[in-house]
């Protein structure tokens, strides 16, 4: 009697080790699956701009937590119409001056940040700030951001510019959402 009681004792005090073990694999994965669900294609470029799984995990729920802090609320209906026919006026404003139409853009995609209070004082903050709620659209508002400083430097081409305004566009449109179509979401 004694050996099997020894035996039961060894073999649950092997499981424990192996569960003490593995545990930790596994609630790894977990997280991983779950931020890279979240994030899609921004976990990647985190993972890639850090080098590191674990620091672009932390970087990732930081900015996740970071944004939870914060009062973010959707237009008013009023703030909604405003801006969406300053929009067409950006848009209209395409055809015979791109560049100048690529700077009120960026700059009214800045405004309705703003007001819907996310801060804005630094690019790579408002990146980050819209990885967590529009990770699909971030990249693409990278991708804007570098062609609105070439703009600058007056050394983008009307495709540069013209794919500018699509990807300023697809962001503008998911920040302009007004507050009843995102108490219902």
């Amino acid at each position: 009697m004694n050996s099997t009681y020894t035996m039961i004792i060894v073999v649950v005090l092997v499981l424990a080790v192996v569960g003490a073990i593995l545990a930790p694999i596994f609630m790894n994965r977990n997280r991983t699956g779950k931020l890279q669900k979240k994030f899609g294609t921004e976990y990647d470029h985190t993972l890639k701009t850090l080098g590191n799984e674990k620091k672009a995990q932390v970087e990732l729920e930081q900015r996740q937590n970071h944004v939870d802090s914060l009062d973010i609320h959707p237009l008013s209906m009023n703030d909604h119409d405003r801006y969406l026919a300053t929009w067409t006026g950006v848009q209209a404003k395409f055809v015979d001056q791109p560049g100048q139409a690529i700077v009120e853009a960026d700059h009214l995609i800045m405004e309705v940040m703003q007001l819907r209070a996310y801060p804005v004082s630094d690019f790579e903050q408002r990146a980050a700030d819209v990885s967590v709620s529009y990770p699909a659209l971030v990249g693409n508002y990278r991708a804007a951001r570098v062609i609105a400083i070439k703009n600058q430097e007056h050394k983008a081409n009307t495709e540069e510019l013209r794919q500018a305004m699509i990807y300023y566009r697809s962001l503008f449109n998911e920040l302009l959402e007004p507050e009843t179509q995102a108490v219902m979401a």
